[in-house]
């Protein structure tokens, strides 16, 4: 069922031009220290850390990643391994920020698609958590939504599709959509895609999917999970 899901998605609606260069990023920048008149302070620097997670979301948020060459997506491997670790200290204290926590099962859903071992595992973990602190939260939801779909657990993702979709999130709809698509269910797809294009209707890439699923382009097979 995973490789139902993304290959509707790198096939519709990823572009075939090779991806951009991935960058040379220095982990250890992440971690600051500054002298005050109290010791030493440290400090984390956010915005490098957005940096980092935005450049491998652009590569490898969904499966299979996509990298110009081997030798950057084993740099974007290592990377992902540094930043779990450091989020690791950040968020294993008894009320985490949940920011923090939401970034971290993104950086190790990331990592399952990176094919880093023990990452699905983390990545579920964390949600978890997240979820557990802030039932409602809005990222938390969609994230761990989009997750599980990724990973084959399209019906256990719509409830969190579905909640995050309530409290705002508008991109909620097309993972609906596309939850459904995977579980073989074409009028609930074609709705919730629908859906998305009212509030989006210049996104190209619901368009192509819609189009699609209403000329027969991609078959539809029943699927209990």
């Amino acid at each position: 069922m995973r490789k139902f899901l993304f290959a509707v998605l790198v096939a519709l609606i990823v572009p075939s031009a090779n991806a951009k260069e991935y960058g040379n990023y220095d982990p250890k920048r992440l971690l600051t220290v500054s002298e005050t008149p109290t010791g030493k302070k440290y400090g984390f620097d956010g915005a490098y850390f957005d940096q980092m997670l935005n450049d491998l979301s652009a590569h490898a948020k969904n499966y299979p990643p996509r990298f110009d060459t081997p030798q950057d997506q084993h740099r974007a491997t290592q990377d992902v391994k540094a930043l779990s670790g450091m989020l690791d200290i950040l968020i294993n204290v008894p009320t985490p920020n949940l920011e923090l926590l939401a970034r971290a099962g993104y950086v190790n859903s990331i990592g399952h698609n990176l094919n880093v071992p023990g990452a699905a595992e983390k990545a579920n973990s964390i949600f978890l958590r997240l979820i557990a602190a802030s039932p409602s939260n809005p990222r938390g939801n969609y994230l761990y939504g989009t997750f599980l779909a990724g990973v084959g657990k399209a019906k256990e993702a719509l409830p969190y599709l579905e909640k995050a979709l309530s409290v705002g999130v508008v991109d909620a709809a097309y993972a609906i959509g596309v939850a459904y698509l995977a579980l073989g269910n074409k009028e609930q797809a074609l709705k919730n895609l629908e859906d998305y294009k009212r509030r989006k209707p210049s996104d190209e890439n619901a368009i192509k999917l819609i189009d699609a699923i209403r000329n027969g382009k991609i078959e539809l097979k029943r699927s209990p999970s």
